[in-house]
């Protein structure tokens, strides 16, 4: 009697305990990330971008249906993602959904899908040794408060192949989610000046990252005509903007203009610079003859960026690993175009170490100075440089598309990487330090407090092309379908200028993906299915007739 009462008394005891721990886990939510990397813990900057949802937040994933393993990985750590986000915020809601499981209106949600700027991804599919093709749509649209954005799942790469583009794509999951709920969800506050009035490019040829920049800070144009007749004023205008961009200027700056600009910096002020030390455009070749003369440009900038701490040389930089040029082979209708190998189109690599570049796509330049860093107050940080197999050219130059028929002689490519992009940051000195100032202004500063400022050796990698009056996507290449890091370096370094960095941390996490070799998985397949499925049968049974032997003997 006693023994039952002590067993019930264990019993009640364990109910009792079992009741008030579900009813604690109730209240307490607790998730541990073991991973290494802690691959599945969100950053406090992707949090900060849900802190103020306080509506629904829907986010609508395409990348749903029958597609290879590597892309199925993808799909799962995108659901893992959104859940995490989900956990911290339950305004967030997301559903997967496959656009092409419905024979009928396939097309249709194609066609669709196309007009809202989500372009497909053809897949080759190696399945029992054979190949064939897929379709799929990785993006997602996240609609808030009558707003949708776009958000791309995966993040190309040249020559990249399926499994490294889906490892560096979950690489950029959070940051592209991050800066989707972030353009949804933060109101715009910061403004930037676009410079014009010095042979800038035009607007048709800025359009693809402007409309993009547009979508975080206020844009407006800003001429610098004004500074003649009333520079104090133009200048007082000025200091309202956080961040100039000046996108390929062609034209001189008067003594005036760079005062303007100097104590524009002198006073905190932000700048990005996309210089043009050398005329030559690629659309004057594509002539009767084929050649052009490359030309120093001479902006009268030389002791603007001196004092700074940067010189920009009048120099080309040639380099073997560059991007092709696209040239009409042939005559006629029989005319075919091909991509040939181009010297003068750097393709340059990111500084692993800067959040900026970190993870970046090669940027594609044209016909690029090179940039020598001077000692001065401010640090510098090399963002872009030209692969090592890379020579100098002075000018001017006769530049032909018959280089394109010539072998390259790569012991004449020794000069090593070459400096295309420098970050600057730090107290700067003004360029007018002890001189006679162009005008009179009351207010002139010597020094800057702490700033920032970035000067690219090449107003083309900004330029987006136009075909037949429409802007295209800056940094895609429509002869051979490749895409280069130009926009997303640009934004980042708005980003960077402007403070919003909080987001470029995110890209710097280091997510190591683990996949099967599919050659391997072909050829030891037999081996690992008996493993894993007859093994284990014969096991069971050894096991099963051990056991009934043993029971027989013991219990005859």
């Amino acid at each position: 009697m006693l023994k039952n009462k002590s067993t019930l008394f264990k019993i009640i005891v364990l109910l009792i305990a079992l009741i008030s721990l579900n009813w604690v886990g109730g209240y307490i939510y607790k998730r541990f990330d073991l991973t290494q990397n802690k691959r599945y813990t969100l950053s406090q900057s992707a949090l900060a971008t849900v802190k103020d949802v306080k509506s629904p937040l829907i986010v609508d994933v395409f990348l749903e249906g029958n597609f290879p393993s590597e892309f199925r990985r993808l799909r799962n750590e995108t659901e893992q993602l959104l859940e995490e986000f989900a956990i911290d915020n339950d305004h967030i809601i997301f559903n997967f959904i496959n656009p092409l499981a419905d024979e009928k209106s396939r097309n249709a949600n194609i066609e669709q899908l196309v007009e809202r700027g989500l372009e497909p991804l053809q897949l080759s599919v190696n399945a029992n040794g054979k190949t064939s093709q897929e379709l799929i749509f990785p993006w997602a649209l996240a609609s808030y408060n009558d707003q949708t954005v776009k958000i791309p799942l995966i993040k190309n790469k040249i020559g990249a192949s399926q499994q490294e583009l889906v490892t560096n794509s979950i690489q950029h999951l959070e940051y592209a989610f991050a800066e989707g709920f972030q353009k949804l969800v933060t109101p715009k506050s910061k403004k930037i000046a676009i410079l014009k009035g010095n042979g800038q490019l035009g607007d048709v040829y800025l359009a693809d990252i402007l409309q993009t920049i547009k979508e975080h800070y206020f844009i407006a144009p800003f001429t610098l005509d004004s500074v003649a007749t009333n520079a104090v004023g133009t200048l007082s205008k000025l200091k309202t903007f956080d961040l100039i961009i000046s996108a390929k200027p062609t034209q001189a700056f008067s003594e005036e203009e760079k005062l303007v600009l100097d104590q524009y910096t002198m006073n905190g002020g932000k700048s990005l610079w996309l210089t043009e030390s050398i005329l030559m455009d690629k659309d004057s070749l594509y002539n009767d003859e084929g050649r052009g003369i490359a030309m120093r440009n001479e902006l009268n900038l030389n002791d603007f960026f001196f004092s700074y701490g940067v010189r920009i040389n009048p120099v080309m930089v040639s380099d073997l690993y560059s991007a092709p040029i696209t040239i009409a082979i042939g005559e006629g209708s029989n005319a075919q175009f091909q991509p040939l190998k181009w010297p003068y189109s750097p393709l340059a690599a990111g500084n692993p170490e800067h959040p900026i570049t970190s993870n970046l796509n090669l940027v594609k330049f044209d016909f690029a100075s090179q940039i020598d860093t001077l000692v001065s107050s401010t640090q510098k940080t090399i963002l872009l440089q030209s692969s090592k197999l890379s020579k100098l050219e002075g000018v001017p130059k006769e530049i032909s598309l018959e280089i394109v028929t010539e072998d390259q002689d790569p012991t004449t490519f020794t000069k090593g990487p070459q400096t295309l992009a420098v970050l600057l940051e730090g107290e700067f000195t003004s360029a007018y330090k002890n001189r006679i100032k162009p005008f009179n202004n009351s207010t002139h500063k010597d020094s800057s407090p702490i700033t920032k400022m970035i000067v690219i050796a090449d107003g083309d990698i900004i330029k987006n092309d136009v075909i037949k009056n429409k802007p295209q996507e800056l940094g895609f290449d429509r002869w051979t379908g490749q895409s280069f890091g130009n926009k997303e370096f640009l934004i980042n370094s708005v980003n960077y200028l402007l403070n919003d960095d909080g987001l470029l941390d995110v890209r710097t996490k280091d997510i190591n993906i683990a996949f099967l070799d599919p050659e391997t998985t072909i050829e030891t397949k037999t081996q690992w299915q008996i493993i894993t499925i007859a093994l284990p049968l014969v096991i069971l049974v050894i096991f099963g007739v051990l056991f009934n032997f043993i029971r027989r003997k013991k219990y005859a």
